[in-house]
C-alpha cells in the first residue's frame, strides 16, 4: 500500500496501458476510465476505478479476462453489486461488470438457460409469464444470476442450490467448465466457484410446472414479507451479516441494544437489525466502523462471532499492496 500512495503515477500509467489494449480488442462503448462505483452498488458508496469493463458478450467477457490476466493487472468481476461495499477511495484496478449487458434467456419446458447478467427479479418475472414454479425465493433478491450462484444466494428457505442444474463457469486458465450442481458444491452462502476462482458465464435452471395464480400469490406473499420487515427505502447491501449457527443476526443485535445506533450516516437499520443503512452521504468509513461495534458489542454479549454477508472490497487490490 505505501509502494501505491508514493507512486501513483506509476498505476495511472498502468490503468492507460491496458486501457488502450482493452479498446483494441473490445468497443470503445465497453470500457470507461475513473467510474464512480457509487453508481454501481446499491450501498451507494465506493469512489472511482480506475477502469470499468461491461462486455457485450461472454466472448469479450473472456478476451477482457485473458488480456488482463497477460498483462497482471489487478481486477474484480462485480454483478449488480448489490452486496459490495467499496472503499471511498475507490479502486485501483479494473472492475468487470457483468449486469445487464449479458441477459439473454432460453425457456424449454422446464428447463431454462440464462446469461449471467440477468436480475434476479427480471427472471423471476419471466417464469411467473411462464407458468415456472421454484424460483420465487429469488423474486426479490437484489442481484444478478451470476452472482448469486457464485454465493448460493438465497432467502424465505429457498437457495440456489434448489434450482441451477448447471453453470458455464471461466477458469483461471481460460477454460469454460460445465458443471452440474454437485460438482458446484454449494452450501451457505458459498460455492467451490469461490476457490477456484471462477467467473459464472451461464447457468442453466431446472423448475417446476405451476399455476401463474399460485406463483404469483407466493411471489406477492415473499414481497409483502420483504417491504414490511426489511428496510427496502433505504441503500443498503442487504443482510449485513451471515446468519451463525444456532442464531439470527438481527435478533442478536437488537438483543445487544444496538437498534438504530448510527454513526454518521450509516445506520443499524430500526426497522430490520440484520441491516446496516446508508442514509444519504454515508461513507465507507461510517459503514465499517459500525460494523467493526457491532460485531464487537455482540462478541462481548454474546460471545458470538458475526461474519460479515457484505463483501468488503479495499482501494488497493493484493496484487498492488
Amino acid at each position: 500500500m505505501t509502494e501505491y500512495n508514493m507512486n501513483f503515477e506509476y498505476y495511472e500509467n498502468r490503468a492507460a496501458e491496458v486501457t488502450g489494449k482493452l479498446l483494441e480488442k473490445l468497443g470503445a462503448q465497453e470500457v470507461r476510465t475513473m467510474a464512480p462505483l457509487c453508481e454501481l452498488t446499491s450501498f451507494k458508496i465506493g469512489g472511482p476505478a480506475d477502469l470499468l469493463i461491461e462486455p457485450a458478450s461472454v466472448e469479450h467477457v473472456a478476451a477482457a479476462l485473458g488480456l488482463l490476466r497477460a498483462n497482471t493487472y489487478p481486477f474484480m468481476v462485480i454483478g449488480n453489486g448489490s452486496n459490495l461495499l467499496f472503499s471511498d477511495k475507490g479502486y485501483r484496478g479494473a472492475i468487470l461488470r457483468i449486469a445487464d449487458n449479458l441477459t439473454r434467456v432460453e425457456i424449454e419446458e422446464t428447463q431454462v438457460t440464462a446469461e449471467a447478467g440477468i436480475l434476479l427479479s427480471k427472471l423471476a418475472s419471466q417464469f411467473l409469464e411462464s407458468e415456472l414454479a421454484g424460483f420465487e425465493f429469488a423474486s426479490g433478491i437484489p442481484g444478478t444470476l451470476g452472482g448469486a450462484v457464485y454465493m448460493n444466494a438465497g432467502a424465505y428457505d429457498g437457495e440456489m442450490k434448489d434450482v441451477v442444474d448447471w453453470a458455464e463457469v471461466l477458469m483461471p486458465d481460460g477454460k469454460v467448465e460445465r458443471l452440474t450442481n454437485a460438482e458446484l458444491g454449494f452450501s451457505y452462502r458459498h460455492s467451490r466457484i469461490m476457490e477456484a476462482g471462477g467467473i459464472v458465464l451461464r447457468v442453466g435452471l431446472q423448475l417446476n410446472r405451476g399455476m401463474y395464480k399460485d406463483i404469483k400469490a407466493k411471489t406477492d406473499d415473499l414481497t409483502e414479507k420483504r417491504t414490511s420487515k426489511q428496510p427496502l427505502e433505504k441503500a443498503s447491501a442487504g443482510s449485513t451479516f451471515k446468519r451463525p449457527a444456532g442464531y439470527f443476526a438481527g435478533k442478536l443485535i437488537e438483543d445487544a441494544g444496538l437498534r438504530g445506533l448510527s454513526y454518521g450516516k450509516a445506520q443499524v437499520s430500526p426497522k430490520h437489525c440484520g441491516f446496516i443503512v446508508n442514509n444519504g452521504g454515508a461513507t465507507a468509513e461510517e459503514v465499517l466502523h459500525l460494523i467493526n461495534v457491532v460485531r464487537k458489542t455482540v462478541r462481548d454479549t454474546f460471545g458470538v462471532e458475526l461474519e460479515p454477508e457484505v463483501r468488503i472490497i479495499p482501494e488497493i487490490p493484493e496484487t498492488l499492496a
